[in-house]
């Protein structure tokens, strides 16, 4: 967005520090001024901000790596072996088709408990298998993301990452959370962006209808209504979040392909149901 200079130059020279990793670097500019570029990196000029998952699919376009990674321009990488063993990680495994990283606070506090995708969080050390990821914090294989048909563009900021996610894992792909591939990132709150409520729940609604079952849908949303009612106790909070939840069924929620039933019993045994 063009509001943070110096952290994204942090975030770029993390990257070109890499070693033994063929590294390219592309900036995409979501309809802001970008400052002035180091030598070898790719720009992205949007005319206006298409929103955090479009503008990821707009910079992967003009990518050619096999594997991506998302950096969000106030993260940088905390060791110069991130790419080495990312590519590993994926030489190994052909049926890996993301990772997400471990995110770890730079002045020195525990790992927070949102960042690790998994139900039964534990340890933020230990690695796992799960069926999620973090958009600004992963590694994703390009035949995964390609055969998940990217990212949902229109849900602009929320679940976004949990949509591709179930998509890749339909395709027959794993997702992992490593602990050992960390990134740095400040502690922040999500409610920090204007609409949070709005468009999570929103695009909760849109994840469901375009992903699930019809009865792992309403499951999935009935779970998340509950949890939120149970859980939020500002009422503005609330009715910004139910006026969401009423848009997710009245407007259009994009192609719908739910996923198998055999991917929602994988889920499951991943530790983590598609319900919840």
């Amino acid at each position: 967005m063009g509001t943070r200079p110096a952290e994204l130059r942090r975030a770029i020279t993390s990257v070109f520090e890499q070693e033994d990793a063929d590294v390219e670097v592309v900036v995409v500019s979501n309809g802001a001024q970008l400052p002035e570029m180091p030598e070898g990196v790719t720009t992205v000029l949007l005319p206006e901000n298409v929103g955090i998952p479009e503008g990821r699919n707009h910079g992967v376009k003009a990518t050619d790596g096999d594997i991506i990674l998302f950096l969000d321009d106030d993260g940088w990488y905390r060791s110069t072996d991130l790419a080495r063993h990312v590519r590993e990680r994926f030489a190994a495994d052909t049926s890996l088709g993301a990772l997400s990283f471990r995110i770890a606070d730079p002045d020195g506090g525990p790992d927070q408990r949102r960042h690790v995708p998994r139900l039964r969080v534990g340890d933020s050390r230990e690695s796992s298998v799960v069926t999620t990821f973090l958009g600004g914090a992963c590694a994703i294989r390009r035949t995964a993301f390609e055969a998940g048909g990217g990212l949902p563009g229109d849900f602009f900021y929320a679940h976004e990452e949990t949509d591709l996610a179930w998509r890749i894992m339909d395709a027959g792909y794993t997702i992992e959370y490593d602990a050992d591939a960390v990134m740095y990132h400040p502690a922040v709150a999500p409610t920090r962006h204007e609409n949070f409520y709005r468009l999570n729940a929103r695009n909760r609604v849109w994840l469901a209808r375009r992903n699930l079952p019809w009865p792992l849908a309403f499951a999935y949303l009935g779970t998340w209504v509950g949890l939120t009612v149970l859980r939020e106790r500002d009422r503005a909070a609330l009715r910004s979040w139910f006026a969401g939840f009423r848009e997710g069924w009245r407007e259009d929620a994009g192609p719908r392909t739910p996923i198998r039933w055999s991917t929602a019993w994988r889920m499951t045994r991943a530790g983590r149901p598609p319900v919840i």
